[in-house]
């Protein structure tokens, strides 16, 4: 009897720690939990601030490529960086006819593999303060840091986005929140 008590505290131990373990790795977005668990779409529908993102990942079609195995870094604008573009912009994005257009500047948001905020600043510091990474549709992004714990997310344009969440991991990849959105030349 002992034996069977010390095996079920052991069980239980175990379980309570695998759940805080979770709960430590679980990053708020939105208002809610991003489970790394979960991949990026399944995460991302949760999130209050990106309901535009997800409205646009959907109306580009590129809900099954964003749940695919990845791994991929998604540079995810909130609702307000949407909201900044001039007036009309998401509506006209969203329409079929548009439908091109939008997934190139969805695309440039996104990078295969998981760039985390160590393996970017790796890469700023590698190269002498500033990064250059391709995106998925081909055209690179520029990451340089301002502080320490602080990058900087430049669009071929020269445009800027602050990485306001950083490390949001996902079954399939990682999410940084951007607080700007990204466009291609």
């Amino acid at each position: 009897m002992k034996n069977v008590l010390l095996g079920l505290t052991v069980v239980g131990m175990t379980v309570a720690a695998s759940a805080a373990f979770a709960a430590s790795d679980t990053v708020m977005v939105g208002g809610q939990a991003m489970y790394p668990s979960k991949d990026i779409v399944d995460n991302a529908v949760n999130s209050a601030d990106h309901t535009t993102l997800v409205a646009a990942v959907k109306a580009a079609g590129l809900v099954d490529t964003l749940k695919g195995a990845g791994p991929f870094t998604v540079f995810a604008p909130t609702n307000e960086a949407f909201a900044a573009l001039p007036t009309g912009t998401v509506d006209t994005l969203v329409k079929p006819e548009n439908k091109a257009m939008l997934t190139g500047i969805l695309t440039y948001h996104v990078i295969s593999g998981r760039y985390d905020f160590a393996k970017l600043d790796a890469a700023i510091k590698e190269g002498g303060g500033k990064a250059q990474i391709k995106t998925v549709n081909g055209e690179n992004l520029s990451f340089t840091e301002n502080g320490p714990h602080n990058i900087v997310v430049a669009d071929g344009s020269g445009h800027t986005a602050d990485i306001s969440t950083y490390d949001v991991m996902q079954s399939n990849g990682v999410i940084m929140v951007i607080d700007k959105v990204l466009l291609p030349k």
